[in-house]
């Protein structure tokens, strides 16, 4: 049996150094992270990884049920996925594992006031964003990355691993910025 730790968070300028610690010390063996939305499983190459590697008694641990997911159907998909490959899950706060029949409703339950807790924030959000503009405060939301840094990087040759490197993001975004950039020189 192996004990396998999924740390997720949700932005670039978050860290999951405290997520990893507590999983070391819950004894994973193996632990994989990465910088991504836990409103969906689109883009989640690590936590792909992680299931696929489950064997038989193998054991999925996350701090808490939101960073496997925030929307219910996923999480109980993730679920149903490692229970085929014999694997659990275990949440350490509050702490809830597959392992018995209980597990399986708490989690469910667990996943559905993620979901609306994410919802919640959603809501706030968009009342926040239109109480400003009625004030005409709102002045829209802050570029998290330099785009003119990563223009430029690549017009001075560099390639995409390079660039996200130096600019500290993924290459994924790197590409959406270039893709961004090369639509507004077209529409001109």
């Amino acid at each position: 049996m192996t004990k396998i730790g999924y740390a997720r968070v949700s932005t670039i300028d978050q860290d999951f150094d405290i997520q990893q610690q507590c999983l070391r010390a819950e004894g994973c063996q193996i632990i994989r992270s990465e910088k991504v939305s836990g409103a969906s499983r689109e883009g989640r190459k690590e936590l792909a990884t992680v299931i696929e590697f489950l064997r038989e008694g193998d054991e999925l641990v996350v701090t808490r049920l939101d960073r496997l997911g925030r929307d219910t159907r996923d999480v109980l998909n993730i679920v149903h996925e490692c229970e085929q490959r014999g694997a659990f899950i275990t949440i350490l706060d509050p702490h809830v594992s597959t392992r018995g029949e209980m597990g399986h409703v708490i989690l469910t339950v667990l996943g559905m006031v993620a979901q609306m807790e994410r919802r919640f924030i959603k809501e706030r959000q968009r009342e926040g964003i239109a109480r400003a503009k009625a004030e005409g405060n709102y002045k829209g939301g802050q570029a998290r990355l330099d785009h003119a840094l990563i223009q430029r990087l690549h017009s001075d040759g560099l390639g995409a691993s390079a660039i996200a490197k130096i600019a500290k993001c993924s290459r994924m975004q790197v590409y959406r910025i270039l893709a961004a950039f090369d639509r507004r020189i077209i529409e001109k």
